[in-house]
C-alpha cells in the first residue's frame, strides 16, 4: 500500500462512502448501547439500578409510541378519500401520498405488476388496529396492504404533535368542530 490507502481493487472512494452510509443506521443502536455502558457499569458497581433519562416535564418521547403505517391504493382518488377519512376520524395526524409506485407481487398464482399510490400514515401505535380495521372496511382491494412500523426516534415536537392530534378519537367518528 502506498500512502496508507487501501488497494483500489477493494473499494473505490464512492463505493466505500456508500457502504458506510448503508451500514450507519444498522450501527446506531449498537453505538447507543455502548454509550450507555459506562453508566450501567457504574451503577452496577454502586449496587443501584441504572437510571433512565428523566423526562423534562413529561416532554420525552416514548420510543415506539408513534407508528408509520403504509397502505397501497389503486389510484390517487381512492388514496385521497382514505387519507382524508383517517385524518378526520383522528386515526392519523398526517398522511403523505406517494404517487406512481410500481408493485410487483404474486396474486392467485400469477406474477402481477401494477402502478399504485403509497400512503404513509403517521399515527399512535395504539391506534394501528383501529386504523387497520377502518382501511379494510373502505379499501377496494380484496386484501388491503396495511403494515405499520414503530418510530423509534424523530423530531420530538413533531412526534408529540402526532400524539396530540390523534389523542382524542371522537366516539361518533366525526371530527370535532
Amino acid at each position: 500500500m502506498r500512502g496508507g490507502r487501501a488497494p483500489a481493487f477493494l473499494l473505490g472512494g464512492g463505493a466505500a462512502l456508500l457502504l458506510s452510509l448503508l451500514w450507519m443506521p444498522a450501527l446506531l443502536p449498537v453505538v447507543y448501547r455502548l454509550l450507555l455502558l459506562p453508566r450501567a457499569l457504574l451503577s452496577m458497581a454502586s449496587g443501584s439500578p441504572p437510571s433512565q433519562p428523566s423526562p423534562a416535564s413529561g416532554s420525552a418521547y416514548v420510543a415506539g409510541s408513534v407508528s408509520a403505517a403504509f397502505v397501497t391504493c389503486p389510484n390517487e382518488k381512492v388514496a385521497k378519500e382514505i387519507a382524508r377519512a383517517v385524518v378526520e376520524k383522528h386515526l392519523a395526524a398526517c398522511v403523505n401520498l406517494i404517487p406512481q409506485i410500481t408493485s410487483i407481487y404474486e396474486w392467485k398464482g400469477k406474477i402481477e405488476e401494477d402502478s399504485e399510490v403509497l400512503m404513509m400514515i403517521k399515527t399512535q401505535s395504539s391506534l394501528v388496529p383501529a386504523l387497520t380495521d377502518f382501511v379494510r372496511s373502505v379499501h377496494p382491494y380484496e386484501v388491503a396492504e396495511v403494515i405499520a412500523l414503530p418510530v423509534e426516534q424523530g423530531n420530538s415536537p413533531y412526534l408529540h404533535w402526532v400524539r396530540q392530534v390523534t389523542g382524542s378519537v371522537p366516539e361518533s367518528g366525526t371530527a370535532p368542530p
